[in-house]
């Protein structure tokens, strides 16, 4: 047996035995079910309905907690919609501060994954690296990071390198951590089939450790995609100079108590955030979606 076939075996999860089926055996296809109206309707009824609630909810705390002087702590959602999206005027400086903090969220996101894997695949190779890495790693993972942002305004300035630096400093330890427990999940008999041929430490790490890494890093990838557009938005409310992004529309908007631009520019923010997680829930599926199922068998 080849080491592309013990790859190939890898990644498959199948037996690596090679005569444990019949030749002429039929190849077993798992078909899933058609969704009904009913599965659909189960699907999307239930946020739908919690959505209205707490629409419902937000009515009655505008309009029936607060009085009409002090309606600005939370306007009501109809308000929102008029002034912060269908003003254009509005709308449009949110939209040009989002798209600055998404630059900075990828840019920071890139470094991110470049110096993650960097670490977690020399980690996953040598303990003595590990050891020596990963207690710094959990060390800047549980450093506060307003605690920090002095020291990085003074180290690289209040503008585009300072929000990126936060950005990085967030989103590095859910892959590095995600890739090494990935990288180190391979089975040991795999391991021990490829030691049999004398693969080399590159070719054990492309054809076995990295194709059963994948589902492990997509998941710190999904974690660190969010992450990364806090850190922007952060790093925006704290570093002012350069290009607005939607953290100095935030500050601008609270301390001139327009609460309608503050709601519209959090919920703008928010599905920021959702698009990047099912933009690489999306990317997930297409790299290992063919081979690498995660539902159960009850799915």
């Amino acid at each position: 047996m080849s080491i592309d076939d013990l790859s190939t075996a890898a990644t498959s999860g199948s037996d690596t035995t090679v005569d444990a089926a019949p030749v002429d055996a039929p190849p077993v296809r798992r078909t899933r079910p058609r969704r009904t109206a009913g599965s659909l309707a189960l699907q999307f009824l239930p946020p739908l309905i919690l959505g209205a609630a707490i629409v419902g909810a937000w009515y009655y705390v505008s309009y029936g907690l607060l009085t009409p002087e002090r309606r600005f702590l939370l306007r009501p959602p109809h308000e929102i919609l008029q002034v912060g999206f269908l003003d254009w005027d509005h709308f449009s400086e949110i939209l040009l501060a989002l798209w600055s903090s998404t630059r900075v969220a990828l840019i920071g996101l890139g470094i991110s994954i470049c110096i993650g894997f960097f670490l977690a695949t020399i980690m996953s190779q040598t303990k003595i690296v590990e050891r020596a890495v990963f207690p710094y790693m959990v060390m800047l993972q549980a450093i506060p990071i307003l605690a920090i942002v002095p020291l990085i305004g003074f180290w690289w300035g209040y503008g585009t390198t300072s929000r990126i630096a936060v950005c990085v400093i967030i989103s590095l330890f859910p892959i590095i951590v995600n890739t090494l427990f990935g990288l180190q999940s391979a089975e040991r008999g795999m391991h021990d089939l490829f030691t049999l041929h004398h693969a080399s430490r590159l070719t054990r790490l492309r054809k076995l450790m990295f194709p059963a890494a994948q589902p492990a890093i997509f998941a710190g990838l999904r974690i660190s995609a969010g992450l990364s557009v806090i850190g922007a938005i952060v790093g925006d409310y704290f570093f002012g100079q350069g290009a607005v992004g939607i953290g100095q529309l935030l500050k601008r908007y609270s301390s001139r108590l327009e609460g309608e631009e503050l709601l519209a520019a959090v919920i703008m923010s928010s599905a920021l955030g959702v698009v990047v997680f099912l933009f690489f829930g999306w990317l997930q599926g297409v790299a290992i979606g063919k081979w690498h199922d995660s539902s159960g068998p009850n799915d």
